[in-house]
């Protein structure tokens, strides 16, 4: 990696870290790396796994992680800016609305901020699709949702549209362990380029990822059922009551979900 940087940063609270990431905007090699991620990006778009009925896996985020492992948060936030122009510009799908930006650039700004200059691990993939997933696609996505429609559609759309929310939970260990493999197969290649200081020799799927995963799924599932319970009186005829009549149920969810993510911690402390 001449002329670069090998360090690698535990977090990206810290100048030397974004020092780095905006000297990628200065590599000329960054600059084509990001350059054919991002039309990987476009070329993918609608390129999807079917693993269950009306449910699908875009394989679109392989390669947003992998660039934004790369090219750190600098460059992964301004590809996803121009993945959403350039993509709709391509191939045009209903009203443009500038929010659907955001997201875009969220998405690869997450995966840089916990993957880029970083010990690759299974935890640390884990972490950026489960961030993703629930951050963004959930949490991020909703107001835009509810913007767009109201702007540019003039109509009228939940805040809390479940078949989003439970497919996001439901994809992300699928998601999460595809991500494990795919970033597994390719980072040795892109170390000995120079690309990526990072080494992927213990990503391996074992019972300390599983329980990562059962953990994150179940501490999700917990608190989406309490804010169901916490908004109740506008989802008393959308959902059954058993999900409404107590927080007993997120409260164990939550539970469950803390004791996996505390004994997968043990795991790898051993």
């Amino acid at each position: 990696m001449s002329g670069r940087s090998k360090t690698l940063y535990s977090h990206p609270f810290s100048r030397a870290y974004w020092r780095d990431a905006c000297r990628e905007i200065r590599d000329v090699r960054m600059l084509v790396f990001a350059a054919l991620m991002l039309a990987l990006r476009l070329a993918l778009k609608t390129v999807k796994i079917p693993i269950g009925p009306s449910l699908n896996i875009n394989v679109q985020f392989f390669v947003t992680a992998l660039g934004a492992m790369v090219c750190g948060p600098v460059l992964a936030a301004f590809s996803g800016v121009l993945s959403d122009t350039l993509g709709y510009l391509i191939a045009p799908s209903g009203v443009y609305f500038p929010g659907f930006i955001l997201t875009e650039a969220a998405g690869g700004l997450v995966f840089a901020l916990v993957l880029y200059r970083a010990k690759l691990t299974p935890g640390r993939v884990i972490l950026s699709r489960f961030c993703v997933n629930f951050f963004v696609n959930i949490i991020l996505q909703t107001p835009i949702m509810v913007l767009y429609y109201r702007v540019a559609m003039g109509k009228g759309y939940a805040w809390f549209d479940l078949p989003r929310i439970v497919k996001n939970l439901m994809l992300f260990p699928f998601e999460s362990v595809l991500l494990i493999l795919f970033l597994g197969a390719a980072v040795p290649a892109l170390s000995r380029l120079g690309m990526t200081g990072s080494g992927a020799e213990k990503m391996k799927i074992n019972g300390q990822v599983i329980l990562q995963l059962a953990g994150l799924t179940l501490l999700s599932a917990g608190a989406v059922q309490l804010y169901f319970y916490w908004m109740r009186d506008k989802f008393l005829d959308k959902l059954p009551e058993s999900l409404l009549a107590s927080p007993a149920v997120g409260i164990a969810l939550a539970a469950a979900g803390a004791v996996c993510a505390a004994v997968a911690f043990g795991l790898r402390k051993r």
